[in-house]
């Protein structure tokens, strides 16, 4: 991530489980503009793969993951429409 950028949202999966995470991920994703930052953090054991397919089948682009303690943290890129 360029260190201009700012992350536009943010959203706590935590205590999710699959599917959880991905569906209100999608949510958050349909109220913000092409281009715009999400920043993801979840627990769920799968949730690593479910994002990367998620992203994989919409057009959304994972700008960085992490984990740590437990819990992944994902940097979203909406899709250009």
């Amino acid at each position: 991530m360029n260190p201009a950028e700012s992350v536009d949202k943010s959203l706590d999966a935590t205590g999710l489980l699959c599917p959880e995470p991905v569906f209100r991920t999608r949510l958050a994703l349909a109220g913000m503009a092409a281009g715009q930052l999400l920043e993801v953090s979840a627990d769920d054991p799968l949730v690593e793969v479910d994002m990367a397919v998620f992203c994989q089948r919409t057009g959304h682009s994972i700008v960085s993951s992490k984990q740590s303690d437990g819990c992944w943290i994902f940097l979203l890129r909406k899709a250009r429409a």
